[in-house]
């Protein structure tokens, strides 16, 4: 078993952690044992507030594992008990990705409208908020700094080095805000609070179902405790093996393959509100339009649109897709006639008053930790940026993960779980799903994850759009509930047809 945490230098604590607040932190008990295992738990479920159907409770557990005698937090935790209890299978842990998306709020609000019947029947669905999301010592920063953040796209040095400067400051500022757990938010440190959730739980064997960041969970939870897997299925999968070059190109590739899938679907369907058009010339108009400050937000017309806003508007829509929507929006924003750029809104006192003084704020905590990707100067980022828009020349790159890597300017290059090949050894056949163009998530990611694993894992390829997978069509939805509740994968080399609404 590799080691679970790459604890930050000794100095970099030092310099880092005095004077930092520790809300959410309380003391281990005197005279616990300094070991990488904490004792075994119990929840004391009770009903969940939100919805008393299902229950809902914590596990105390180390912040920092390497050291599990020193600080604890609480993990917070939601479970819907199986509506067969004759027929349960066990307990199917879930985290619906992000990094930031609670597992809490998914098993009590979408879980029974996200899994079939059959699944609810024979499993506890438990979700649970990974530490620094949710009620798990939430990763906070200050509302105020957040409103300052500086532009993704440097134009010059000076400008890289402002956004490296804002970055330190907010990150010490949300470490402030947050507590130790801000310096230990990573997935490595996830995949051992979710083993001892299962300990907690009783269980000697757990059933996982992740999405998106979530497969990162499963995936590396396989490397360090696959003998204690039942069954893992893995949907728009992480590929945690990639540098930063290949990690943005590829991000770009499938987003610009987004904005193709949905210009043929304008094309050939006659209820698009593009229909009839040259798509991919009203969306370049509109683009430049925007680059001169001509477009406005329908809903908040003193605001004029960027470029980068409805690229992001349109890489949201991508995800359902929603390609109806993105049409509508995209002729409404194209039919606005040039106007004068009309005077910015100023705030009320009332409404500043009334914002919160913090906001969560867990990704890049958890981004910037899993993630070695730190370019150095403008130079490099530029050359990077340059490499984007040739590759997405349309969607001008991916709007979300060049964000991503923008917010790691200026973070200190040691992380705690660095970028590898996925090595697992000891975890049962492990099912994959992917769709060909997942607009966040290239198909390549997933393809590659699979080579690394090609013993252990079997990919099943879903020939539609979205990001979202497992309720696309009674195949991929089949395939899953077959997998977890039988243990019967798909034949190798298989795939599912697109649904009818792609």
């Amino acid at each position: 078993m590799r080691p679970l945490i790459r604890a930050l230098t000794a100095a970099l604590t030092a310099g880092l952690l005095a004077g930092v607040s520790t809300p959410g932190m309380a003391a281990a008990p005197a005279g616990s044992p300094d070991t990488n295992a904490a004792p075994r738990q119990t929840i004391g479920w009770k009903p969940c507030a939100q919805d008393a159907t299902a229950e809902c409770g914590t596990l105390r557990l180390p912040v920092d594992w390497a050291h599990p005698s020193g600080g604890t937090f609480d993990l917070a935790v939601a479970r819907r008990k199986a509506t067969d209890p004759d027929r349960r299978v066990g307990a199917l842990l879930v985290n619906p990705g992000g990094p930031g998306d609670s597992g809490v709020d998914f098993a009590i609000t979408r879980a029974r409208s996200h899994f079939s019947e059959d699944i609810q029947q024979r499993f506890d669905i438990v979700g649970f908020d990974p530490r620094g999301v949710g009620g798990s010592s939430p990763v906070k920063c200050s509302t105020e700094l957040l409103g300052r953040r500086p532009s993704a796209y440097p134009r010059d040095q000076a400008q890289f080095d402002r956004l490296a400067a804002y970055n330190r400051a907010l990150r010490e500022d949300c470490r402030r805000h947050t507590g130790p757990v801000f310096d230990h938010a990573d997935t490595l440190s996830v995949v051992r609070d979710m083993d001892a959730l299962r300990g907690a739980l009783g269980e000697e064997k757990i059933n996982y179902f992740g999405h998106s960041y979530g497969t990162l969970i499963g995936e590396q939870y396989a490397e360090e405790y696959g003998d204690r897997i039942r069954s893992m299925a893995l949907t728009a999968n992480i590929d945690h093996s990639l540098g930063t070059r290949e990690f943005l190109l590829s991000s770009a590739t499938t987003a610009e393959d987004s904005f193709h899938q949905f210009v043929k679907w304008c094309e050939r369907t006659g209820s698009c509100a593009l229909h009839g058009r040259d798509v991919t010339a009203v969306w370049d108009g509109l683009l430049k339009r925007a680059d001169r400050g001509e477009i406005h937000d329908p809903e908040r017309p003193a605001r004029p649109l960027t470029a980068n806003d409805i690229t992001l508007f349109a890489f949201k829509a991508f995800y359902g897709p929603d390609w109806a929507d993105l049409a509508t929006y995209v002729a409404g924003l194209d039919a606005q006639k040039p106007t004068r750029k009309p005077t910015r809104l100023r705030a009320s006192g009332q409404s500043r008053q009334a914002e919160p003084q913090t906001r969560a704020e867990p990704f890049h905590a958890v981004f910037c930790q899993d993630w070695r990707i730190r370019p150095k100067d403008h130079r490099e980022f530029a050359g990077l940026t340059r490499a984007e828009l040739r590759a997405a020349p349309h969607m001008r790159g991916s709007p979300r993960v060049h964000a991503a890597v923008a917010g790691c300017v200026g973070w200190p290059d040691e992380v705690n779980n660095p970028q590898h090949r996925l090595r697992i050894t000891e975890a049962p056949k492990i099912l994959m799903l992917h769709s060909r163009h997942d607009p966040a998530n290239n198909f390549a990611w997933a393809a590659h994850v699979h080579r690394q694993t090609r013993g252990t894992t079997v990919l099943l390829p879903y020939e539609g759009a979205g990001h979202s997978v497992y309720g696309r069509s009674d195949c991929t939805r089949g395939a899953v509930d077959d997998y977890l509740t039988e243990l019967r994968l798909p034949i190798s080399g298989t795939s599912c047809v697109p649904a009818g609404t792609d």
